[in-house]
């Protein structure tokens, strides 16, 4: 019985499209014979309504006929638009032609002059009305009485898209109140019959005169999904002031089934104002087709972001190289059931293990590495500073020496903001990282070989949403009530997203590998050039949680409370992208520019590796800071997290060893 059932229901749905098509002709062709009918009437009134049926028949066929190359039957007349109506006038002119013509060919003389006029008038406005009474049955009306009122934000070309949308939507009740538009001089006007009541920066006194009409929206929809950054953040706040929610609507394209539509919060990532940079995917590729990658870190947000972009690329085979088993286990299963076709290998091994790490480059012997693999949570690193120096250093340096030894052709460092002017530990290592990574594609570059390793750096600052971000650390201590905790009111931070620093880190890779010889990115490159990713403005962190609060739906400091808690050891108020005495100089890639530090030679950089690393496998820490700030000067360590040892961008101390005792667990204690 049930076969039989799903087999009426598969010859349905095969000739159902079928079904529509004939509906369709022979409701044209009943219209257009009526539209014969009454088109000879109104072109001679004298002669009577009542006529032959040839005269019915000849207009109906006249439409079959000419409708053809305007594809009237597959028409679907609940989704008709302009282009559908430029058909049947096309079609409606064509037909009263054909009908005139066939007139005279059978010599019955045309009821008047302007018959083939008045005959393609009447046909096309009984053709038109039908498909539009058609889909206005089907309409939803967007003033319903019952329905949550909304205040639409956007421009007008995003707003259409949606209220259009919104027309054919049945899971939707909502009643709009108005439109602010992002444009000028729009003010009055009407949008598929909602008015726009006043523009983005009048949001404030067109809420107000909603108020004072008892008409106060219960939300704010935007509709433009690049509308985000600094204006989006006054939005949120000016909505919060009324008591007003704020949503977004979906990418038209993310609607699925089409005639749904679901409004979704406004996400932390939207208070971002980056705009979106157009990627060379045809470079990427051509780098990572069909060659084998090597990501260490893989665990980690950017290594696990890492191996997902490159899979989309083919590349021959994937090594994932990381320290922890889960972590492993977690990126492997989701690359099984996203890019089963893509060859890997599933590696566990400490990047600290010079010889385990030398296996693993001579058994693969990859073309590219991708170094994620770092200790970065500062206050642990202070804690631990062998353990970071051990990692983020010597680790750095076994990676890079290994796969040079081995025949890649690049290896790509992920570096941190925190390694410019650095105040922590773990920002110090990161320099030190930096140096010698530059140091090693100096040598390959000044060399003449081609077939030297290429070592691009690439420096940014915090992503949102990784692990030991404050974005999921609030989303935490919202869902617990509260409060919120903040290190201090004036701390600032830079974000990107994950996927775009992952995507720009590709494109350094592409840049920093292709540049012809001769070049001004050739030349930064042999001096030292480091790639640093365009961070735009940093976001002041207690007005992050303040709007994500908001997002939440309720206010800050009345529902929520916000407390701060003080600078954690080794942080610093302002995170900086560029060096007091860096050149920031942008390049033919939207969305990187490139900083010049300060470059040691290779041996004595090497040498000092040496000695950091012999020091922290001996736990002798205070050796482990001199020859750490000999190494990278403008380390100004503050491992107390005090606020007097800040100073602006280029205002740093040297960087000497303060005059201190280090503690029990390995920190330096600050002088009085």
């Amino acid at each position: 019985m049930v076969s039989q059932r799903s087999q009426l229901q598969y010859h349905y749905s095969r000739f159902w499209p079928l079904n529509r098509i004939a509906l369709n002709i022979l409701l044209d062709g009943a219209l257009a014979a009526l539209a014969a009918l009454l088109a000879r009437w109104l072109a001679a009134p004298h002669a009577g309504l009542l006529h032959g049926l040839w005269f019915a028949v000849g207009g109906g066929f006249s439409l079959v006929v000419s409708g053809l190359p305007f594809r009237l039957p597959q028409q679907y007349w609940r989704f008709s638009g302009v282009s559908d109506l430029l058909g049947l006038a096309g079609a409606s002119v064509v037909s009263a032609l054909l009908l005139s013509v066939g007139l005279v060919w059978a010599g019955s003389p045309l009821p008047s002059i302007a018959f083939p006029f008045i005959d393609a008038l009447v046909l096309l406005v009984l053709l038109g009305g039908v498909r539009v009474s058609h889909r206005l049955a089907h309409r939803t009306d967007t003033r319903q009485p019952d329905g949550q009122r909304v205040l639409l934000v956007g421009a007008d070309a995003a707003a259409d898209l949606f209220l259009r949308a919104l027309e054919r939507s049945n899971a939707l009740e909502i009643r709009i109140a108005g439109l602010v538009g992002l444009g000028e001089q729009q003010t009055g006007q009407r949008i598929r019959n909602v008015p726009i009541l006043g523009q983005i920066e009048e949001i404030v006194p067109v809420l107000e005169r909603l108020r004072n009409m008892a008409q106060l929206p219960e939300a704010l929809v935007v509709t433009n999904t690049t509308f985000r950054g600094g204006t989006l953040s006054r939005v949120l706040d000016v909505a919060a002031e009324y008591g007003v929610a704020v949503l977004r609507t979906p990418t038209m394209t993310d609607m699925s089934p089409a005639d749904q539509v679901h409004l979704r919060p406004i996400q932390p990532e939207d208070l971002l104002n980056r705009p979106q940079v157009q990627l060379d995917h045809a470079g990427m590729h051509h780098l990572i087709n069909q060659r084998t990658v090597l990501v260490t870190g893989v665990g980690g947000t950017i290594g696990s972001e890492l191996v997902r972009q490159i899979a989309r690329h083919a590349p021959a085979c994937l090594i994932l190289l990381d320290h922890g088993e889960f972590a492993l286990w977690q990126i492997d299963l989701e690359l099984a059931e996203c890019a089963p076709a893509i060859p890997r290998r599933v590696v566990v091994a400490d990047v600290r293990d010079e010889a385990r790490v030398n296996a693993i480059m001579a058994q693969y012997r990859p073309e590219l590495v991708f170094h994620a693999a770092a200790l970065k949570h500062v206050p642990i690193v202070e804690a631990n500073p062998a353990e970071g120096v051990l990692t983020n250093v010597h680790g750095t340096r076994v990676v890079a020496d290994a796969a040079a030894r081995h025949g890649a052709a690049a290896m790509v460092v992920i570096s941190t903001d925190k390694a410019v002017n650095p105040f922590n530990l773990m920002g110090a290592t990161k320099r030190a990282a930096e140096m010698y990574c530059q140091a090693l594609d100096i040598q390959a570059r000044s060399s003449g070989q081609s077939g030297g390793m290429r070592c691009i750096t690439v420096r940014f600052g915090n992503v949102l949403g990784s692990t030991g971000s404050v974005v999921p650390l609030f989303q935490r201590q919202l869902a617990r009530g509260g409060p919120l905790t903040v290190t201090h009111p004036e701390m600032r931070r830079y974000f990107m997203t994950v996927p775009e620093a992952v995507g720009l880190v590709l494109q350094a890779c592409v840049r920093g590998t292709s540049c012809a010889v001769g070049t001004e990115m050739d030349t930064l490159l042999r001096h030292g050039g480091i790639f640093v990713l365009d961070m735009g403005e940093p976001v002041k962190i207690v007005d992050l949680a303040r709007q994500m609060v908001r997002l939440a739906g309720l206010k800050p400091d009345e529902d929520v409370a916000i407390h701060f808690t003080g600078l954690r050891a080794g942080e610093k108020l302002y995170e900086e992208l560029f060096h007091g005495r860096e050149c920031s100089v942008p390049t033919d890639s939207p969305g990187l520019f490139m900083a010049t530090p300060r470059v040691v030679e290779l041996a004595e950089v090497r040498a000092a590796v040496d000695q950091i690393t012999a020091h922290a496998r001996q736990g002798d820490v205070h050796a482990v800071l001199q020859t750490l700030c000999q190494l990278v000067p403008e380390f100004d360590h503050n491992p107390n997290g005090d606020v007097r040892a800040l100073a602006p961008a280029g205002a740093k101390s040297s960087g000497a060893v303060k005059n201190g005792q280090i503690k029990a667990d390995g920190t330096e204690q600050m002088a009085p």
